[in-house]
């Protein structure tokens, strides 16, 4: 008895503990069917659980995986954005909430079984690598504490989604507020993204839009590739960055 109150007054409400973290903790597989047979616990899915009769959302899973697993799985692109209150804000229903990981990370099934409240677009790429902590930080959804990409990170992420995922008007309008863009963080990330669209892309519109932090970049040290990339069909090609974009940003 003593052990499950323990485990209980230690467990946050609104989050998810996983099997291999809670057998680390000596809670053993057949000592979790007790717990949930007697109504302490609740199954989520195989691997997972939570504290009967709690309300689990993305929020608490997501920290599960970044803590529990070590996972690199995180908010990003236009959803960082907005839970750092740069963008519209996300309501608990219908909005999509993008996840971002590198394409070795995978969904747990018990994750991607969950009718959440909101729709969970997870993106697998090969954009960064992922491994600097410092490219998220910590924030609080849903009164829970989760890594989140940072803006300069997250304005990348959602430069890669344009156009099939992201619209390319939502983009800019939400680039257009990014004033103060860290140019340290920026040059970094330049420097290390896997993919020639979303680095000019991204210059482009930072010039387009005056950004002040572009006058401490160093282009010279960015690689910016070959030849032209479409962004849009039937758009209107920039010179500079051999891009298409919409006509009705050409001028």
């Amino acid at each position: 008895m003593k052990k499950i109150n323990q485990l209980i007054q230690q467990w946050e409400r609104g989050t998810v503990r996983i099997s291999s973290y809670l057998n680390k903790a000596g809670y053993q597989k057949d000592l979790m069917k007790k717990y949930v047979s007697s109504k302490w616990l609740e199954s989520l899915g195989y691997g997972a659980f939570k504290l009967a009769g709690d309300t689990i959302e993305w929020t608490g899973a997501v920290k599960a995986l970044q803590e529990q697993k070590g996972l690199g799985i995180h908010p990003g692109g236009i959803s960082a954005i907005e839970l750092r209150g740069y963008g519209h804000y996300i309501k608990q229903g219908g909005e999509v909430i993008h996840l971002f990981g590198n394409r070795k990370e995978t969904l747990p099934k018990w994750f991607t079984n969950q009718n959440w409240m909101n729709r969970i677009n997870y993106v697998k790429t090969s954009l960064f690598n992922y491994k600097s902590n410092s490219l998220t930080s910590t924030v609080s959804v849903n009164n829970l504490k989760v890594k989140v990409s940072i803006n300069e990170l997250a304005a990348m992420e959602m430069l890669f989604l344009v156009p099939k995922v992201q619209s390319f008007e939502e983009a800019y309008l939400v680039m257009e507020n990014l004033t103060s863009l860290r140019p340290k963080y920026v040059q970094q990330l330049l420097e290390e993204c896997n993919s020639i669209k979303v680095k000019r892309l991204f210059m482009w519109m930072a010039e387009k839009q005056n950004h002040s932090w572009v006058e401490d970049l160093d282009l010279s040290k960015i690689n910016f590739g070959n030849g032209k990339r479409l962004i849009v069909k039937n758009g209107a090609l920039d010179k500079k960055y051999n891009i298409t974009i919409p006509r009705e940003f050409n001028g």
